[in-house]
């Protein structure tokens, strides 16, 4: 009985050091530490049809496994649907998280459409932005600034759905150049 009584004892004694070194090695182990980054990357999403539907390209990826988000600075994402003009949008650094279906630019947006027989050329200026790939929307809730044409809007907040073509500028203004003499 005492030979069990203290077979168990030292079970138990070895099992404590057993967890002891394991929580120490997992406190080493950094959560938050990227699994791969890549630099100068490109990436390609395809449409249902097999078509390019954007690319997203930047100087370095940074992917972190504890929420499935990448980082990346100097991001270009380039939208290019079939029937509507391209459109580049740049910044100084970009966050993709939820599944890479919200890409969030900050510090120095900008976006240029070029003009096509359907649309004007337009650009866009702002310190933060929201796009929805997938579903060819964006938005911001800071201030805007926005030139097509000879027309510019400023305001603060905006939503754009590329798809259906509507913009919803926040409270601002919208100046008009004067129109041409005949």
């Amino acid at each position: 009985m005492v030979l069990a009584l203290l077979g168990a004892l030292g079970s138990f004694w070895l099992l404590e050091l057993m967890n002891r070194a394991g929580g120490e090695m997992e406190a080493g182990i950094k959560v938050d530490e990227p699994d791969y980054i890549v630099e100068r990357f490109s990436f390609v999403r395809m449409s249902e049809t097999g078509q390019p539907s954007y690319i997203i390209s930047g100087d370095k990826l940074t992917h972190r496994p504890s929420d499935d988000s990448s980082e990346i600075d100097k991001p270009v994402v380039r939208s290019i649907s079939g029937d509507k003009p391209p459109m580049d949008i740049r910044a100084e650094h970009a966050r993709v998280d939820e599944d890479n279906t919200r890409v969030t630019l900050t510090k120095n947006v900008n976006i240029h459409r070029t003009a096509s027989p359907a649309a004007r050329e337009m650009h866009l200026a702002t310190e933060l932005l929201t796009i929805y790939p997938d579903e060819d929307r964006m938005e911001t809730d800071r201030p805007v600034r926005m030139q097509s044409g000879g027309a510019t809007a400023t305001g603060v907040g905006m939503k754009a759905n590329n798809a259906t073509r509507q913009l919803q500028l926040g409270q601002g203004t919208i100046v008009y150049p004067p129109r041409a003499r005949q």
